[in-house]
């Protein structure tokens, strides 16, 4: 069971790096030590002081997404900062987004499971007193009809998305030249 744990760590600490940079781990439990690290308006969570890595906390009960709480170098360029705060803004764009889209959604489906009962004549709870549900083939009418009515909304984000990081390689690529610049192809 041990090997099987200390397996799963590697996977989810690789998944993490994967994500947000080589310098990334995942969130302790809670009441770690606090650091100094970027404000998030999305969860309490801090990860410990002398920590100079990237950290991803617990999901958000809204959004579902995992906030990223950003290291802060002491030497931070300007380009360092712009890039960092690009990923903050897009974060928190990010976890705004999924949020009123996952409470839209929970709101719509309840609206549509109530709607369909009481078509059936039937109310929220069987006889048993559990709670009535719908079987599958009613239940893709509304995810058909979910989807459909919000295209255009995950269509805004979809782009929005790209382009944001097409902005963050460009940053990070300037951020590379500005640090490691190229030799003078020039046979002077």
């Amino acid at each position: 069971m041990a090997s099987l744990r200390s397996g799963r760590r590697t996977v989810v600490s690789h998944l993490c790096r994967a994500f947000t940079g080589p310098g990334s781990h995942l969130a302790p439990e809670r009441g770690a030590p606090r650091r100094d690290a970027a404000p998030s308006r999305v969860s309490r969570f801090c990860p410990p002081r002398k920590s100079c890595y990237d950290w991803i906390g617990p999901p958000d009960k809204c959004s579902n997404l995992r906030p990223v709480h950003f290291y802060i170098p002491e030497n931070e360029s300007p380009l360092e900062q712009k890039l960092r705060e690009l990923r903050q803004e897009t974060q928190e764009w990010n976890q705004q987004f999924w949020a009123n889209q996952n409470l839209t959604f929970r709101k719509e489906k309840e609206e549509f499971i109530h709607s369909r009962l009481k078509a059936k004549g039937l109310g929220l709870r069987a006889e048993s007193g559990q709670k009535a549900t719908l079987n599958a083939e009613e239940m893709a009418d509304f995810y058909k009809e979910f989807l459909s009515k919000n295209f255009q909304k995950h269509m805004y984000y979809n782009r929005r998305a790209q382009h944001v990081s097409c902005l963050c390689s460009l940053r990070h690529s300037e951020q590379r030249e500005t640090a490691h610049p190229r030799p003078s192809s020039s046979g002077g």
